[in-house]
């Protein structure tokens, strides 16, 4: 299965890396918007081109991965290339998914190509959890919870400040409402009480620290809903102790059966990722795979991780899954 990235930041190294865990994938191209002579990859078999070039591979790339960002990059990208290509991309602004969908199904379909959007861990493995779980208890109560984890969106909000060197942001689950969610009190949680945010800031010499500190934790969209603790260090001390990019979560329903409903269940799945993009990375590897599975059977439209079968997804056949997992 021939492998095309098309942007090498975190995303697109994590994909790169993760390509050679899979004996049935080879990295072919690596698609830039840089100057490609700037860019050193691992691979040494794969090609760095300019994105302009990147239509001369439409018969080369058996699935292409989309690796830029769900702000202005995804939106753009992901309808462009998926009437070329067989796509898959990360898109991750939950509010905005189904207009997404509406204009890559249209785009893939135009192209006869299959597209899989919005594949990561939330949504993606998240998502499929929480439909599981909403099927097999249809009376009870979502929680979803972040964390410990960089949010990369609120580290970056924060050195946009004037006066701000560096940044990281946490986001950090309150433990006293996941316990509350796995005693089964099905409590109603504000976003407050739900997630705390933890702030790392570097400063810009002569910076005014409290004035700062005001500024995030009174950022609307960002940390005004939330308790916001922000600690001053050195850049020594944020390269030392801040530099990884972890994060996790936890998806829980919390549910009742039986005809008095005093059977209690609690359906729980956590992550806890040294990587954010390293393992993302891997999870589009898998729906890459079964988007080309997809494509060999005819198929063609956009796919969520919704409509995509399990064993699409492994390397493994239906006899091996049979006789090894189930």
């Amino acid at each position: 299965m021939r492998i095309g990235i098309l942007g090498y930041g975190n995303l697109g190294r994590g994909v790169e890396s993760a390509v050679r865990q899979n004996p049935d994938m080879e990295l072919v191209a690596v698609f830039t918007r840089r100057n490609p002579e700037d860019l050193k990859i691992q691979t040494e078999t794969a090609k760095v081109l300019n994105v302009s070039e990147i239509e001369n591979w439409k018969d080369k790339i058996d699935v292409l991965i989309l690796c830029g960002g769900s702000a202005t990059d995804l939106p753009v990208q992901t309808p462009e290339y998926a009437k070329i290509f067989n796509v898959v991309d990360s898109f991750d602004t939950h509010a905005k998914i189904p207009e997404h969908f509406e204009n890559v199904d249209k785009a893939a379909k135009q192209g006869g190509k299959v597209a899989v959007i919005s594949v990561g861990w939330d949504p993606g493995l998240f998502s499929l959890n929480r439909m599981y779980a909403n099927a097999i208890l249809p009376d009870g109560n979502d929680y979803t919870f972040w964390g410990r984890g960089v949010s990369q969106g609120h580290s970056d909000a924060i050195r946009r400040i004037k006066g701000v060197k560096d940044a990281k942001q946490y986001t950090v689950p309150v433990e006293k409402a996941i316990s509350a969610v796995k005693n089964g009190e099905n409590p109603v949680l504000t976003t407050r009480e739900k997630h705390v945010r933890e702030c790392y800031v570097v400063l810009e010499d002569g910076a005014d620290a409290e004035k700062i500190e005001q500024e995030i934790i009174n950022m609307p969209n960002y940390f005004a809903d939330y308790d916001t603790t922000v600690h001053f260090i050195t850049e020594e001390e944020l390269k030392k102790n801040h530099s990884g990019i972890p994060h996790g979560g936890f998806v829980l329903r919390s549910g009742v059966t039986g005809f008095n409903k005093d059977e209690k269940h609690l359906i729980e799945y956590s992550l806890k990722l040294d990587s954010n993009p390293g393992f993302t990375s891997s999870v589009l590897i898998a729906y890459a795979r079964a988007a080309y599975k997809l494509s060999k059977e005819g198929q063609s439209g956009c796919k969520t991780v919704f409509d995509i079968p399990p064993a699409y997804l492994s390397a493994k056949s239906p006899e091996e899954l049979r006789k090894t997992m189930l």
